[in-house]
């Protein structure tokens, strides 16, 4: 049988474009559950009918941490939070999470879920749990990486100090009464210091590159700017001098991440040295919203960029920008020279993945609505 599978990641599905009591959401980033559902149809049907088909998401599937919880951001969340905060995001959803469920419902359809750094809420059992009950299928959960048939997937945020969490200790217990997320620094800091920005300025954390938007606020808006810069370095001094349970990083890593300053990093760096270890051939990553391709030698690294949108300074890409971009692996059949146990030379057949970095361009749709925010 054929097989192929899917790479898609940083789609963000918050609460839906309409909350509950009919007003707009303006923290919603995903609103192409239609073109989602097309997208699964197309590679499920026609040339691809008889296909074995894996959908990989990769990380920041679901927008936990720009979700409220009953009129709150909280950096303090335990696991019933986070299920009411999925069954949220699943009923803005509707038709996104049918189609996922009509696509997991073909025994030749597989769905892996690698977990980033704005789901960190899909490590809890139950949220797990309840999205299978939803799909109808058991999803394949990765905690950090994906490896199979020399291709190493993983969302990214573990090479960024500001949001690398510790593996060896997903969860805070010390001094609580039930067990927390252990957030990195980096969902604190958007849910403390960002979030009150984005009420001012939905845009504000969907700029790429974020130096250029730095001079072009100066510039523009000099005094935003400057109360932004104020209120970021009181932030960083009372996160250094103020202890507490429900954080998990120390003094020092806060000054590592303070050196850093990578807000968008270029993972290309790590995807290379990954790419060292002779069993890997191919590094995908997300996590910075801008979709990469990048060939050494033999080996290839592809970033699937984001299917939200992006507000580019850059002269080349100057303006609103989104790209419904994904990675499609498929198998192609190679020969490789072997000795039998005879210490005969013989040819055997081998099936590799090959990746291309691609995007989905839609059906045809006479009109749709426009999506203001």
């Amino acid at each position: 049988m054929k097989k192929l599978k899917l790479v898609i990641s940083d789609l963000h599905l918050s609460a839906g474009k309409t909350l509950e009591d009919g007003s707009t959401n303006t923290l919603e980033e995903f609103f192409y559950d239609q073109k989602f559902k097309e997208f699964l149809h197309f590679y499920t049907t026609g040339e691809y009918k008889d296909h074995e088909v894996e959908l990989i998401i990769n990380g920041d599937f679901l927008n936990f941490i720009q979700m409220d919880y009953r009129g709150h951001h909280l950096t303090v969340i335990t696991e019933p939070i986070c299920l009411e905060k999925i069954q949220r995001i699943i009923n803005g959803h509707k038709v996104f999470f049918d189609a996922l469920r009509d696509f997991a419902s073909d025994p030749k359809h597989s769905v892996t879920y690698v977990v980033g750094n704005h789901d960190q809420a899909m490590l809890w059992k139950k949220t797990r749990e309840y999205l299978n009950e939803v799909i109808q299928s058991e999803i394949n959960y990765k905690n950090i990486v994906y490896y199979f048939d020399g291709v190493h997937i993983e969302h990214g945020h573990m090479y960024e100090a500001a949001n690398r969490i510790n593996p060896k200790k997903f969860f805070l217990k010390k001094n609580l009464p039930e067990p927390i997320l252990n957030l990195p620094f980096g969902s604190h800091f958007f849910i403390e210091f960002v979030m009150k920005l984005k009420f001012k300025d939905p845009h504000v954390d969907k700029v790429r590159p974020f130096s250029s938007f730095i001079r072009w606020a100066l510039f523009f808006d000099f005094r935003f700017s400057i109360k932004a810069i104020l209120s970021l370095f009181k932030y960083f001094v009372l996160a250094a001098v103020k202890p507490s349970p429900h954080r998990g990083w120390t003094a020092k890593q806060l000054l590592k991440i303070f050196i850093e300053g990578a807000i968008f990093p270029d993972l290309s760096y790590a995807a290379k040295k990954i790419l060292g270890d002779d069993r890997v051939q191919t590094v995908i990553f997300g996590h910075t919203h801008v979709y990469e391709y990048r060939q050494w030698g033999k080996k290839e690294y592809f970033n699937t960029g984001t299917w939200t949108e992006v507000t580019s300074l850059d002269k080349s890409s100057l303006g609103k920008i989104t790209k419904l971009t994904y990675v499609l692996l498929e198998y192609i059949e190679t020969t490789e020279k072997t000795t039998n146990e005879e210490n005969e030379e013989v040819e055997i057949k081998k099936y590799i993945p090959r990746g291309r970095l691609k995007e989905w361009r839609r059906y045809h749709r006479i009109e749709e609505d426009i999506v203001i925010t």
